[in-house]
């Protein structure tokens, strides 16, 4: 052995030795610490037995999937003519079109309509909206509707609907 790894050999222990100082303060602090700590746990509650369910609603709708509307045939008096050929302005509802003015041809009078920045010619007899609005009169002033629309019963009742002129298109154009 050289006298280098002999030195190295001494030195070694005394670098520990020398670490292991350091921690008694620390160690004697964990003590009294532990000393003060109440050490009782609390028992775990009783697990309750799990009880199943058994679901006898099947004929009743499911609460977790959308519920649609269907169309009763046996409904009676009110209710649309789904095998009618829609019209464009069916695409829109009612909120998003626009009476911007009235045209007078030949005795008929027309309303303008306005819908995503396209003009319509609309006359009594017409349909729009999404709530089968069939048109029921044209003023000079306002667009008389009668939508049909289904209740959360599933029956078809009528309401009245107007679409004014759009404010500062001064009447006819």
């Amino acid at each position: 052995m050289t006298s280098r790894s002999r030195l190295l050999i001494l030195t070694v222990p005394v670098v520990l030795a020398a670490c292991g100082e350091g921690f008694a303060d620390l160690k004697q602090f964990v003590k009294e610490s532990e000393k003060q700590v109440v050490r009782k746990i609390d028992p775990l509650p009783q697990v309750k037995p799990f009880e199943p369910f058994a679901y006898e609603g099947f004929d009743l709708p499911d609460p977790f999937k959308p519920r649609k509307l269907s169309v009763k045939q046996d409904a009676g008096g009110v209710a649309p003519d789904l095998n009618r050929r829609k019209e464009p302005l069916e695409s829109f509802p009612v909120e998003q079109l626009a009476m911007v003015g009235t045209i007078v041809q030949s005795g008929a009078t027309f309303g303008l309509v306005r819908a995503e920045k396209t003009l319509y010619r609309v006359k009594k007899g017409n349909y729009m909206g999404q709530n089968f609005g069939l048109i029921t009169s044209i003023s000079d002033t306002e667009i008389k509707l009668k939508e049909i629309v289904q209740d959360t019963a599933g029956d078809w009742a009528e309401r009245e609907s107007v679409l004014p002129l759009l404010a500062g298109t001064g009447g006819k154009p």
